[in-house]
């Protein structure tokens, strides 16, 4: 008997490893927060594995920008099939890589921009802004903030996406006066982080008064905790706009799979889970409209962005006059 168990066991063990080799693997990068308990990866997990007969992981690699600096660093050899968390800050320096696939995905964006990009895939946007408490004096610009005594913390736009918006928001608004306008916001900045999290965690620790997020982070202390204390300083100048991407890379060896998820990426099961996890505007408006609590939002008076191409340009200046300015 002892030894039919023993029989049995290798038989069970034995399908369990066929079929476990069977499954097949999509694997996403994407950036630290998504994948968080309390980000959008394990329900977007979930609900793909249901109808993909597949395994969905996700690895997460730094803030967004650090993505493409992982993917150019593993080039071919990288085991990603798909990266989740560009921008379009960042897209024209990833498709001249060569690693980036042409996909095709049908779907009736309510995006507040034209989308025609046949590699990049959005799947949701916002707008930068300072998230403060609500009961503090809002500055009402660059100017103003720069002249206050106010602590802001900010990421380094080398390793973030949110860091590199502002880079181009202040460049927007600015231009060549960029540099002046970063000089006066140096004795702002209490430090400067290598991603979203940590910075937003430094500010809810009451290490600064503002920190560098986004319109619609207000909608998770109201929407999660029923707490509207915090809201964003909206500025004259109007805010600089982020619309959030994915791509497939053309080394994949699970290209079609990737392809579903794309096409899955734009599909309500995942959209409706974007703004109370991820806590941004959905590139597809979910079936049921935004929760209760977006429509309280700060609502930009004029919205900035570079077209791909001006931003991949214009990076490498802006970063070296923040540099610059702040002495790093």
């Amino acid at each position: 008997m002892k030894y039919l168990a023993f029989a049995a066991g290798l038989i069970t063990s034995a399908a369990g490893q066929m079929a476990a080799a069977e499954t097949p693997v999509l694997t996403v990068y994407t950036y630290d927060s998504f994948v968080s308990e309390w980000g959008p990866g394990p329900a977007i997990e979930k609900a793909f594995e249901a109808q993909c007969g597949c395994d969905l992981k996700f690895v997460a690699a730094g803030d967004g920008a650090a993505l493409l600096a992982r993917v150019r660093l593993e080039g071919k050899r990288s085991e990603a099939d798909v990266v989740l968390g560009l921008d379009t800050n960042l897209t024209a320096a990833a498709r001249s890589t060569g690693l980036f696939a042409p996909v095709s995905v049908k779907a009736d964006y309510s995006l507040p921009v034209e989308w025609s990009d046949d590699e990049f895939i959005p799947y949701d946007w916002g707008y930068f802004a300072f998230v403060q408490n609500r009961d503090l004096a809002a500055p009402h610009s660059f100017r103003e903030l720069a002249d206050s005594d106010l602590k802001i913390v900010i990421q380094d736009p080398r390793s973030s996406t949110p860091g590199l918006g502002l880079l181009m928001w202040v460049k927007a608004a600015y231009g060549d006066e960029a540099p002046a306008i970063w000089k006066g916001l140096s004795d702002n900045i209490v430090t400067v982080t290598k991603g979203w999290s940590e910075a937003y965690g430094l500010f809810l620790d009451g290490e600064a008064d503002m920190v560098l997020s986004y319109t619609t982070s207000p909608a998770y202390h109201l929407i999660a905790e029923g707490d509207d204390s915090k809201t964003t300083a909206l500025f004259d100048e109007g805010h600089y706009m982020q619309v959030e991407v994915a791509g497939k890379l053309a080394a994949s060896d699970q290209p079609e799979l990737a392809d579903q998820f794309l096409q899955f990426m734009v599909t309500d099961a995942f959209q409706s889970v974007i703004p109370t996890t991820n806590w941004m505007y959905p590139a597809v408006t979910p079936a049921e409209g935004l929760p209760k609590g977006f429509e309280t939002l700060t609502q930009p008076k004029k919205a900035l962005l570079f077209s791909p191409d001006e931003a991949a340009a214009l990076r490498d200046p802006a970063l070296a006059e923040w540099l610059a300015a702040l002495g790093r």
